[in-house]
């Protein structure tokens, strides 16, 4: 390194910690279900997101593969914290980041099996700098293959819900899919309805004033409630596209399709229905309620047969009962 690239660095360590308020660590929490080696790949590709040292929490749900242990035995900034229980993926990053220090301005959510880009955490936290009322900051989120998800979306609403979950499969290109995604949208920093809680920097007195992810969602759509409680409350979701990963999405899903798929559709019931609670509107309950449970049923009947020809569907969602998993339906 010749001295104007170790001075630039000095100098992007300052503005990093003016940002974040703290000079010591940055929290990086994270739940764990038998992540294997996703996890390993994770804690090693961190160590390049950022200048600032971390702290990371590993929220352990059961896991029964040894990975968390060896983790926290490997890596001196890691530390193990049980669950007691699989209570889910917001119920668990609720008990981590309660036991972060208060005065940290910042904390880091994201699933194990994603793998940091180079500086990717320094970008958002820059990005913070720049957008004082954000809330939450997620990056642009590659595939596996390369290409980019769609992890900054509106918030769905009981029509455009509806019109993405009956046509996004058959139609991909439908108006209501593509609304949604904001497939039409420029690849820029902007404010957007949520981000995939997948990788978040969320800041700790936007997340404390709405009291956290709702733990009644024990998986999917927990991100998209956050995002929408943050707008109400006043806060920004901002997509960063500057700071990049990849997320592998999911690597234990696809045995339990017909856990996880019933999952995310009682997930969306329950999304709607927390804002269509009058008497009034009780027949769109019901109607909902309905429908997605033969969506579901059609389904999950569809993600077997995809398992039993050894072939996974990218249009089914993906997720552990504790990895949080992209809303793709």
């Amino acid at each position: 390194m010749t001295s104007d690239e170790a001075a630039r660095e000095v100098s992007h360590t300052v503005e990093v910690a003016k940002v974040t308020g703290v000079e010591s660590t940055l929290a990086v929490v994270t739940v764990t279900y038998s992540p294997g080696e996703h996890l390993e790949n994770f804690l090693t590709s961190l160590t390049s997101a950022t200048v600032l040292p971390t702290q990371v929490i590993l929220a352990d749900n059961g896991s029964t593969d040894g990975a968390p242990e060896a983790a926290e035995t490997a890596h001196e900034n890691v530390r193990l914290l049980r669950t007691g229980g699989n209570i889910g993926y917001g119920g668990a990053i609720n008990r981590a980041v309660a036991e972060v220090d208060p005065s940290a301005e910042f904390v880091v959510v994201a699933n194990p099996d994603v793998r940091w880009h180079p500086g990717s955490l320094d970008e958002m936290l820059d990005a913070a700098r720049r957008w004082p009322r954000a809330g939450s900051l997620g990056p642009l989120i590659h595939e596996p293959d390369g290409s980019v998800y769609p992890s900054a979306r509106t918030v769905p609403t009981l029509a455009s819900g509806a019109g993405h979950a009956l046509l996004g499969t058959v139609w991909p290109a439908n108006p209501w899919t593509r609304r949604y995604r904001q497939e039409n949208e420029e690849i820029s920093e902007r404010p957007v309805g949520w981000l995939s809680g997948s990788c978040l920097l969320l800041r700790r007195a936007a997340f404390d004033s709405i009291d956290g992810f709702d733990s009644r969602y024990f998986m999917y759509m927990e991100d998209v409630d956050l995002g929408d409680r943050l707008g109400r409350a006043g806060w920004l979701n901002v997509y960063v596209p500057s700071a990049v990963v990849t997320h592998a999405k999911g690597h234990a899903a696809g045995r339990h399709p017909e856990l996880m798929l019933p999952a995310h559709h009682e997930s969306a019931y329950r999304f709607q229905a927390d804002r269509h609670p009058h008497g009034w509107q009780a027949p769109l309950r019901w109607a909902l309620r309905a429908g997605l449970a033969v969506r579901s049923r059609v389904a999950v009947a569809a993600a077997v047969r995809e398992r039993r020809n050894g072939r996974t569907d990218q249009n089914i969602p993906v997720g552990t009962t504790v990895n949080r998993g992209d809303d793709d339906e």
